[in-house]
């Protein structure tokens, strides 16, 4: 919301440190968005004086004016307004001036002759929309001075962040009333002014045999207020008036719409104004009736949208047709227009959820709809449209009929509240005045009210803070304009105990450490996705779920909760290789979602996801770069298994079938204690190319709910060995689809308990010497025992039990 500084000045003092007083705004809940000076853009326009006016002699319509400016020389100026004339006083935007819609005044030649500037209307300064003629300016106007002196246009515009349960901050006598309690000064109330001048423009029959108003769901509208201004004679709106709008951030069309904006930004409340012959049926009565929408039915809004309505919505409509869709925007058959003589005033309070929903769902967000959503009262409907229908007939010269037709079936109840003044000082850890809190609830528009107990108050909240629900609500509003910063900061109550965390919380804190002593970095991605994520990915849907598709997404590139890591992780990389980044190393730690058919709860995992592009460090002369490979990533689990302890960790070859999204022949499944906990790999290149990346990639993905299942809090303890062990060199030569894994595992559970360890260090692949589609491979096994210490007859019966197996199993030859 836009708040004018110069406006809201009327109605209580502004502070004059513009920084303090946005900080204060910030500490209180009310954001400072930004702050605009205004007045800036009419620099480069002032008063100008035209001393001749002379036909152009090469146009029928325009004119040869000479204008004095204030300069030491009158400029000459080509104006093609028909109103032109001499000795008229008049705004000149000079050469270099910048007008609305970024309009710069330049130098120029119109059909031969030099203008040196431009002759403004209002709508070229942005103050309204008559573009009739030149904007005459009255005799005194001093010539030079600057436009935005003259106009006390100098202002500035505050714009504010309300939040949602705050709907009595979208205007300014809220604003003001904010302010006021901010700092415990006066604040005026400009209503009853208004109100005042009503009786002097009432005349005519009363309003109840021009208009009736049926409402068959009260709920849809607690109350409905109508009223009619004959004798309207529609036109540019005054001075004061476009100002003020315009200030607030809206536009300046006619004054009988200038006064229902300028009613909302000052009260807050929406009004709309209908040309009440375009609603009058043959007996020349307005019969209005709040009803819902009929699925199906049409109406064509004030912006020119011919829009589909549904049942759920609520419309304004006549025994005929519907003429406006209540509270979001009025139906452009029954608007205002300059033939209009005769007004219907509406004043109402419709339902927030189902304006909220009319307004979302079409599309089409509103001032009005913005604020009845968050809630209008509907104390004022009434009381608020008669200052409206004052002002409206004093700047139209009309006529308010006596009386009002007010539907009003549903009252809001003000709670009744206590304010426990101990409980309040025990709870916010601060000792403030008994005095200074009767006095903020009472600025804030609360009735407060003694009680038998002097420590305890009795508290009515106003209808226009809906948020006054419970006693502690109470205590926020306190707590907040006496100023958090000024409680003393302490240590909570309670009985003694030591934090801990959580297994959960335990092993994200070990991965983080591991993943990043392994030099990966953390990132954060996206969990909005697009719907083509997992078939670009290659993943196999089985096991995935369905996405979550979003219900109002921010766009069709993120219309879909993510169901795996990979795709935002994948995208990072892109993004840096397109900047020149070549060595990338990433992980994150997030959630994905999935849904079953027929649920409509989704189900959520947290996922552990990495990726590795270009190399672990950039070439030097004497070591080229490497790059990353699938056994880079497979050691990065290996150092994380080994800090969380995992037991029986295996890595099992994946074949294509069973991961298409990653490179035959590079790819395995991480288990840990027999169960998988997810996959690791290098990216296949289709995929790799369809996320705007260059292979080679190397990712990974594990659960992290496995993960904790399978950590250990600490790994056994093995004492140090006291007897020596024996190491026997062995090479087997096998088929090459024989897995260094499927030997480990065969050899491991032949040899028993004496077998210590089993690693490779030697591969061999020689046609000639050890045979096409074969390969050597020769392991180094540790054989020692606890108690004793091993004889070679014991060590020679094992290492035989273990070459026979392994012969047996996998088909493999001992080589020499």
């Amino acid at each position: 919301m836009k708040v004018s500084l110069k406006w809201l000045s009327e109605y209580t003092a502004v502070p004059e440190d513009l920084k303090a007083f946005c900080d204060r705004l910030d500490l209180t809940g009310t954001g400072v968005e930004g702050v605009e000076k205004t007045g800036e853009t009419f620099e480069g326009v002032v008063v100008g004086h035209v001393l001749t006016c002379e036909p152009h002699p090469d146009s029928d319509h325009m004119h040869v004016v000479t204008v004095d400016v204030g300069a030491e020389e009158p400029v000459q100026i080509v104006c093609g307004a028909p109103n032109i004339a001499a000795d008229i006083k008049v705004p000149v935007a000079l050469v270099g001036a910048v007008l609305p819609g970024d309009f710069k005044i330049k130098k120029s030649k119109l059909r031969g002759v030099v203008s040196c500037g431009m002759c403004c209307s209002r709508r070229e300064l942005g103050l309204g929309q008559d573009h009739s003629g030149i904007w005459v300016l009255p005799e005194d106007a001093p010539v030079g001075q600057p436009m935005a002196d003259f106009m006390g246009a100098g202002d500035t515009v505050l714009d504010l962040e309300i939040t949602p349960n705050r709907p009595d901050c979208l205007s300014m006598v809220g604003m003001a009333r904010e302010v006021g309690a901010m700092y415990q000064q006066p604040v005026t109330w400009p209503l009853a002014a208004d109100v005042e001048k009503l009786p002097a423009v009432t005349a005519g029959e009363d309003v109840a045999g021009a208009v009736t108003v049926e409402v068959p769901d009260a709920a849809r509208c607690p109350r409905y207020t109508a009223r009619v201004i004959d004798n309207v004679k529609v036109g540019p709106s005054p001075e004061w008036l476009a100002e003020r709008v315009t200030a607030a951030g809206g536009r300046s069309i006619n004054n009988v719409v200038d006064v229902t904006n300028y009613i909302l930004y000052l009260y807050g409340q929406p009004l709309h104004a209908f040309d009440f012959a375009k609603v009058a049926s043959a007996d020349g009565c307005a019969h209005i009736i709040v009803r819902a929408a009929a699925d199906g039915e049409h109406l064509v809004t004030l912006d020119g949208e011919d829009r589909a309505l549904t049942e759920d919505m609520t419309v304004i409509a006549t025994p005929e047709r519907a003429v406006a869709l209540a509270g979001v925007m009025g139906g452009e058959n029954s608007e205002v227009t300059e033939e209009t003589t005769c007004v219907l005033l509406e004043s109402a309070a419709f339902e927030r959820g189902r304006t909220s929903r009319t307004s979302r769902n079409l599309g089409l967000i509103s001032e009005a709809s913005m604020r009845y959503e968050r809630g209008v009262d509907d104390h004022l409907c009434e009381v608020v449209s008669q200052a409206a229908a004052a002002l409206l007939a004093e700047v139209s010269g009309g006529t308010v009929r006596p009386g009002v037709v007010d539907v009003y079936e549903l009252p809001t109840a003000r709670p009744e509240l206590i304010f426990r003044i101990p409980r309040f000082t025990a709870m916010m850890g601060a000792d403030i005045p008994a005095d200074f809190i009767e006095d903020i609830l009472v600025r804030l528009g609360c009735a407060v009210e003694a009680t038998d107990d002097a420590s305890v108050l009795s508290v009515l909240p106003p209808t226009f803070r809906p948020d006054l629900e419970r006693e502690i609500d109470l205590y926020e509003e306190v707590l907040r304009l006496w100023g958090m910063d000024r409680i003393p900061p302490t240590l909570p109550g309670g009985r003694e105990r030591v934090g801990a965390r959580t297994p959960e919380q335990e092993t994200v804190r070990v991965i983080n450490d591991t993943l990043r002593a392994s030099g990966m970095n953390e990132t954060m991605t996206y969990s909005f996705a697009e719907p083509g994520d997992i078939e670009r990915l290659r993943l196999p849907a089985e096991g995935l779920g369905l996405a979550v598709e979003l219900l109002n997404p921010l766009n069709a590139d993120m219309s879909v909760m993510r169901q795996s890591i990979i795709p935002g992780l994948l995208r990072s990389v892109a993004y840096n290789q397109a900047r020149g980044v070549k060595n990338i190393q990433l992980y994150e730690i997030g959630t994905v979602f999935a849904a079953a058919e027929g649920r409509k709860k989704a189900k959520e995992r947290k996922k552990l996801a990495g990726v590795l592009a270009g190399s672990m460090r950039d070439g030097a002369w004497n070591a080229p770069a490497v790059p990353f490979d699938f056994f880079d990533a497979k050691g990065v689990l290996e150092n994380l298994a080994r800090e969380l302890a995992l037991p029986k960790v295996r890595f099992r070859a994946l074949s294509a079938d069973e991961a298409p999204q990653l490179q035959p022949g590079r790819a395995a499944e991480m288990m840990a204690n027999g169960a998988v906990v997810g996959w690791v790999g290098e990216v296949h290149p289709l995929v790799v190319d369809a996320f705007g990346a260059e292979p080679p990639v190397v990712a990974f993905e594990l659960d992290v709910a496995a993960l904790v299942r399978a950590a250990r809090p600490a790994r056994d303890y093995v004492d140090v060995p006291t007897f020596p062990a024996v190491t026997v060199d062995q090479a087997f030569v096998v088929a090459e689809d024989v897995p260094h894994e499927k030997m480990v595992q065969v050899m491991t559970s032949a040899g028993g308990k004496l077998l210590e360890s089993v690693a490779l260090f030697d591969v061999y692949r020689d046609a000639e010497r050890v045979g096409a589609g074969k390969k050597s491979m020769a392991y180094s096994l540790v054989y020692r025992a606890p108690d004793r210490t091993l004889t070679s007859e014991e060590v020679e019966r094992a290492h035989g039990k273990l070459v026979s197996k392994v012969e047996k199993a996998t088909g493999a030859e001992i080589r020499g």
